[in-house]
């Protein structure tokens, strides 16, 4: 191990010497770690397994309740302390810059821990030993405008003194993550007033520090990072399972199982018929069992209503690896579909949704006011989930199971809210942290039937989602 700086020795001297301090002023600013821990627990799902770098005496890290808690810290006395608090969690006096721990985790958490690190970008390198291609590394970190303040506030003895060596912005920390060959899926500025007056800070932290000009004004910011994904050739031999809900889409049937293509190593068609009155469901029997020994075709018939209710009947019955969404309109080009696949299996997004939003479209595609109503759409939900989207109603969607199953599972977060099931895997991928990334296609006019939309009845239920979908991730707190 290498020998500690000057500056680090300090360092960890001050930390030695206030380490037993640590705990009384969490307490005096319980409201400040209360929004910090509810954060994080919206990002990080109960029993997970986590690690936190530069842990103190583990007040964070036992609060997010793993299955599996890890902390390092380079202070022993911060670490000593932490120890006899919580004997569950695993705890090792380790420089972040230095890390010698064999094993991975699906978690890490770097809570206003970067700006005393000597060398930030030689602890992202250390990092990697102990991330899997899943991992998400979170940080937090507190706006340079603040400074003065807090120096005040620290100087008064109501924060913890620190010896910081380093302030670091949001531009600093995403450039220096991809230096380290990081991918940043997401992140966003919080938390506008620390100290708790009723009403008043509960109106601030809530609502206004989400506005715009008074966001950039927030003490907090934070990055959600994954690290890119390391492809091998068997990763581009995937299945695939494309479900094709179907109602009163007869003319279309047989088109649309003539014009998907074979992607990865196997791709099987799941129709999901929806009571319709045109005989779609016996066509696509009849498509079926005509092409029964060319194509993999499976269909189910849905109990409930709703595109939503389709998607997740025929996800869970899918087998593939990869599952694809393709409206039976055949709007989107189901040509497209390998441009989604390639997309997913060379790790560029784990959500790969589809915008019609990029190309011209054919005349009668979408009018105007649906074009008007999507772009307004795209904005609010790009705002909310702190990704870009350009086009939230695309039908044409893209995930791999393994996360479809993490994001059935905790889909009691949002409930059963959604009829079209765009919303659902939007939310719920942002819920996950899943990196999303758009394909652009050329939309096409639908040439069998009429759509099952109405505009103004499904876009005053939109409008409903989107103020739903705020006070579940947006205004968390």
């Amino acid at each position: 191990m290498r020998a500690y700086s000057e500056n680090k020795v300090k360092a960890v001297e001050a930390m030695d010497r206030i380490a037993y301090k640590r705990d009384s002023f969490i307490r005096r600013n319980r409201y400040y770690y209360r929004n910090l821990v509810n954060f994080f627990r919206f990002v990080v799902p109960e029993n997970s397994k986590i690690i936190e770098i530069g842990c103190g005496t583990g007040y964070l890290l036992n609060a997010l309740k793993p299955s599996n808690g890890s902390g390092i810290d380079i202070s022993p006395e911060m670490i000593a302390i932490a120890r006899k608090k919580y004997p569950e969690l695993r705890l090792e006096v380790m420089d972040a810059e230095q890390i010698t721990l064999n094993e991975k985790f699906d978690f890490i958490i770097i809570s206003d821990t970067l700006g005393y690190l000597e060398d930030v970008q030689k602890a992202f390198s250390e990092i990697k030993k102990i991330t899997h291609q899943g991992t998400r590394i979170i940080i937090s970190y507190h706006s340079f405008l603040w400074e003065p303040l807090l120096w005040l506030v620290q100087k008064a003895g109501l924060k913890m003194p620190h010896r910081r060596l380093n302030w670091l912005g949001r531009g600093d920390l995403i450039n220096l993550l991809q230096l380290e060959g990081y991918d940043v899926v997401k992140s966003g500025r919080r938390f506008l007033f620390p100290m708790y007056l009723p009403v008043i800070s509960w109106l601030l932290n809530k609502y206004v520090a989400h506005l715009p000009i008074f966001n950039s004004l927030c003490l907090t910011g934070f990055i959600i990072a994954r690290p890119l994904p390391v492809i091998s050739g068997q990763d581009n031999k995937m299945s695939v399972s494309v479900v094709i809900p179907a109602r009163n889409e007869r003319g279309n049937i047989e088109d649309a199982v003539l014009r998907i293509p074979e992607m990865g190593n196997h791709t099987e068609i799941i129709f999901v018929e929806g009571n319709s009155t045109d005989d779609t469901l016996a066509e696509i029997k009849r498509v079926a069992e005509f092409y029964k020994n060319q194509r993999d075709i499976k269909w189910l018939v849905q109990n409930g209503k709703g595109k939503g209710d389709a998607v997740r009947k025929g996800f869970d019955h899918a087998s593939g690896e990869i599952l694809m969404i393709l409206d039976a309109d055949l709007t989107v080009p189901p040509e497209e579909l390998p441009k989604f696949y390639d997309a997913i299996v060379n790790g560029r997004g784990e959500y790969i949704n589809g915008t019609r939003l990029v190309y011209p479209m054919e005349d009668e595609a979408m009018r105007n006011l649906n074009i008007m109503g999507n772009k307004f759409f795209s904005m609010m939900f790009s705002w909310l989930l702190g990704q870009r989207i350009k086009d939230t109603l695309c039908g044409t969607k893209v995930l791999s199971a393994e996360n479809y199953r993490k994001l059935a599972a905790n889909r009691s977060y949002f409930g059963n809210f959604d009829p079209f099931g765009d919303f659902d895997l939007i939310f719920g991928s942002s819920k996950l942290n899943l990196k999303l990334v758009e394909v652009p296609i050329r939309y096409r006019a639908r040439k069998y039937g009429d759509t099952n939309i109405s505009r103004f009845r499904h876009g005053w239920l939109l409008l409903r989602m989107v103020f739903y979908a705020m006070n579940k991730i947006k205004f968390l707190h």
